[in-house]
């Protein structure tokens, strides 16, 4: 998964694009402009990438959104300050204590968004992936000596699988991406969209299996041509909604 530079340091875009950090509690220190909002957590870290994909969470009203990148971003419990939780990191392990953060999030309730090379982490946390996201990337070859790939620059055509709010108003679309192929997927899962591109699995966007919580997983958003792709960006902002209840 080639790495990219980011574009903009965080600290600059954060100031006009996003809300306030939580608190230590998990509180908001200030509240949202909008104080119906949904109060987004966004965890990055471990893989470089264009800071394009900031402008994902851009233009909504409705959704505030607050970046937290590792090694901070799993350091404290998040239920309290936090409705949604978008995952964007890669981080292959994960400690203990970073676990039970995740645990108790997605038991709590709460809303989970999965993007892309999220895909690749907690590799060491097998629960997260059987429970939740309800697929990993395979970097270690199993017993049938097959590991996954990936692909950059594929032009993806991607068409609607069922009818479900997070892919409401999003028909079929072509979006220039990265893909994955030969990752492991639980067979509990919803798939919502897919490609016929034979340099991916096929899912490109499905609900996960957890019992508790609502969870969107979604294995594209590699780069600007993904970020700003209309389509791409409608199906976020659909998933967070929808992850959030409303």
């Amino acid at each position: 998964m080639r790495e990219h530079l980011t574009l903009l340091t965080f600290g600059l875009f954060a100031a006009s694009a996003f809300a306030a950090e939580p608190a230590p509690d998990g509180a908001w220190r200030d509240a949202p402009k909008n104080s119906d909002a949904i109060r987004v957590t966004v965890v990055t870290g471990g893989h470089d990438h264009d800071a394009s994909f900031y402008s994902v969470f851009e233009g909504h009203a409705d959704i505030a959104a607050s970046v937290r990148p590792h090694p901070g971003g799993l350091a404290r419990d998040l239920r309290k300050g936090t409705q949604v939780l978008v995952l964007y990191d890669m981080m292959r392990e994960i400690d203990p204590k970073q676990q039970s953060v995740l645990r108790d999030f997605a038991e709590a309730g709460k809303g989970i968004v999965v993007m892309h090379h999220a895909l690749a982490s907690y590799l060491n946390f097998p629960w997260w992936a059987e429970n939740v996201s309800g697929a990993h990337y395979v970097f270690d070859p199993g017993p049938d000596g097959k590991k996954s790939s990936y692909k950059h620059d594929e032009i993806l055509a991607v068409t609607p699988v069922v009818e479900h709010p997070v892919i409401a108003g999003i028909g079929p679309f072509k979006i220039l991406d990265e893909t994955y192929k030969d990752m492991w997927y639980s067979p509990k899962i919803q798939v919502l969209l897919k490609t016929d591109n034979p340099t991916s699995d096929g899912p490109v966007a499905w609900i996960g299996p957890c019992a508790t919580s609502r969870v969107v997983c979604i294995q594209m958003g590699h780069d600007r041509h993904a970020h700003g792709n209309p389509a791409f960006k409608k199906l976020v902002r659909n998933a967070i909604i929808w992850a959030a209840g409303r």
